[in-house]
């Protein structure tokens, strides 16, 4: 790496409340070992698991590493889990038109050919991505905040052949590091459905994280307001806020497909989401 600059596991969990919306946390574990997981989460893994395998192969064949970040949340200590796959292949669009890149800083870009590529981005040493680099560096980037990303000599590189061995120590390294902060994650909940029975499972939104004064943006305005969004939808991307660009990441065609709230995280009741519910949608209702 590097990092530089100017200042599927096996596990026996107990049941907990389930909990949705916003909040601040620190980043407590990366992929962490089994006497961790003992240790500091206070899980019990199965007893015939004495490690934490990381490592997998794709349907493709391809090798992908599993990258767990523990959230501890800052004010109830609620420890949540962010996951990311990074797979040893190129990241193409669909039609296989384009390629995505990613410079010395994280951050990416799509086209076609190497020579489209914007100047501001190529102005860094870049290369074609791999699957997964994408959400994994931006929350770096955001993680890692006390970086001066306008510094010449600042970097942000994991070294890949480390990765595709499971080796996550540069990582690990970076927790509670001179470079690092507090994030905003938004803690969600994942509906599956499984025999007719649909159960629901804590998760977290991995694709956007924001700096912890964020928060008080979400205070003042109700981004749940379809009129608000749409207003941010009329804006030019260079006028956008970095909370306004996660809100319209969050609800557009792509976003959180999960039930989330864009307010300060709350207990989840499984009534306000209309697809756990058991309630029917009825047209004299409040739910209609």
């Amino acid at each position: 790496m590097a990092i530089e600059g100017s200042k599927r596991e096996q596990q026996v969990q107990t049941e907990y409340k389930k909990r949705v919306g916003l909040f601040e946390a620190k980043v407590l574990l990366i992929n962490p070992t089994a006497e961790e997981y003992k240790d500091v989460l206070n899980i019990e893994l199965k007893e015939d698991s004495k490690s934490v395998e990381y490592l997998g192969t794709s349907q493709d064949g391809n090798p992908f590493l599993r990258v767990d970040v523990w959230l501890e949340e800052i004010k109830n200590k609620d420890r949540f889990k962010a996951t990311f796959f990074v797979e040893d292949k190129e990241r193409e669009n669909k039609d296989l038109t384009k390629k995505q890149y990613i410079n010395a800083l994280g951050s990416c870009a799509w086209a076609a050919d190497e020579n489209d590529l914007p100047e501001w981005f190529t102005k860094r040493e870049y290369r074609i991505a791999k699957v997964g680099e994408e959400d994994l560096y931006n929350f770096m980037r955001t993680w890692l905040s006390e970086l001066d990303y306008r510094n010449a000599e600042t970097s942000l590189e994991l070294e890949w052949k480390r990765l595709m061995k499971g080796n996550a120590k540069e990582l690990r390294d970076q927790i509670n590091g001179e470079w690092s902060a507090n994030v905003v994650a938004l803690a969600t909940i994942n509906i599956k459905s499984k025999d007719g029975e649909n159960k629901e499972y804590q998760n977290i939104y991995n694709k956007g994280f924001l700096p912890p004064f964020s928060l008080r943006n979400f205070r003042i305005v109700d981004y749940t307001d379809h009129k608000i969004i749409n207003s941010l939808r009329t804006k030019k991307s260079k006028d956008l806020k970095a909370h306004e660009r996660f809100v319209l990441n969050v609800t557009g065609e792509y976003g959180c497909k999960d039930y989330y709230i864009l307010k300060d995280i709350q207990d989840y009741n499984s009534d306000d989401n209309l697809v756990a519910s058991d309630k029917a949608i009825t047209s004299d209702g409040d739910d209609y």
